[in-house]
């Protein structure tokens, strides 16, 4: 699998979904029995333990090249693990992932008031039907900690997502995913030691497990977008949806209601429609530059 082609880099898209997933299924399996913050440094630690050598191969010249930006991301993705894991400890794994998939609209927004690109009618239509979607799954008769740790873990991974465009464009990839999680440590280290549990040893099988499969995931989220434009293949990654409600009926025998199934075409069908609307575009300016080229040539 190249990624070279369409084909080819969605495969490995939904390869990628289905190792993120897989991700999800060992952190919920660790669930209450291993305290939060001692898991969350679990986690780090085996994921900069598998970076080092491919960061030490890939090693920038100037090693401080966007630290502020690195430790920002680190720090956030400390919060975003510790939120994943509440949210997947109390949340059903497709009703949890399904309330993550709001990310995608709020990168769009974000990037609306941070960057001042610009927002369409459609882009405020998707984010309301996204977040309708979010009411229709999750029904809040009353508010639980799984709700609001699932809506703020999108709303981190977002900001995070975000901030990637700020990196620098020169710096390896693995490096500075190394530099990152390295940043990450100390906070970790110092939630763990508040935290003042016994370790418990019995989630390490789990921390590794998440750990290799989030970094499969970004890697195949690397070979997948490389080559390809995102718009013709970022559709691949609603698959996670299903590897969710797959994995969480067979693992944990959760059930699928139409509430999960409607709410889920909320968040996703506006999704598809501004990926599908940018690819269009994209068309649409490709065969006008082909027309220019020509009358110039002739």
């Amino acid at each position: 699998m190249s990624g070279r082609t369409i084909g080819s880099a969605i495969l490995i898209l939904v390869l990628g979904n289905l190792f993120a997933t897989f991700c999800d299924v060992f952190i919920k399996l660790a669930g209450s029995n291993v305290p939060i913050f001692q898991f969350t440094f679990m986690r780090l630690l085996m994921i900069c333990i598998v970076l080092v050598p491919l960061a030490v191969k890939h090693a920038s010249s100037d090693y401080f090249a966007g630290f502020k930006l690195h430790f920002i991301r680190g720090n956030l993705w400390v919060l975003a693990s510790i939120l994943l894991i509440i949210s997947l400890s109390e949340l059903p794994l497709a009703t949890a992932n399904a309330v993550f998939y709001i990310a995608p609209i709020l990168i769009i927004l974000f990037a609306g008031l941070f960057f001042k690109e610009k927002i369409t009618l459609s882009i405020v239509c998707a984010a309301l039907s996204g977040f309708m979607g979010v009411l229709i799954i999750l029904r809040p008769t009353e508010i639980s900690w799984g709700m609001i740790s699932a809506v703020l873990f999108a709303v981190v991974l977002a900001t995070n997502s975000l901030l990637i465009r700020k990196l620098p464009k020169e710096q390896n990839l693995f490096f500075g995913l190394f530099v990152m999680h390295l940043c990450a440590l100390p906070l970790s280290v110092g939630l763990m030691l508040w935290e003042a549990e016994p370790l418990n040893f019995d989630g390490v099988s789990y921390a590794i497990g998440s750990a290799l499969c989030s970094l499969l995931y970004s890697l195949a989220c690397l070979k997948g977008y490389r080559y390809v434009a995102s718009s013709q293949v970022s559709s691949a990654e609603y698959s996670g949806l299903v590897f969710a409600a797959i994995l969480g009926w067979l693992v944990f025998g959760e059930s699928i209601d139409a509430f999960l199934v409607i709410g889920a075409l909320f968040i996703i069908i506006p999704l598809v429609f501004l990926s599908h609307r940018d690819m269009r575009k994209r068309k649409a300016e490709e065969r006008l530059s082909v027309v220019r080229a020509q009358l110039d040539a002739g």
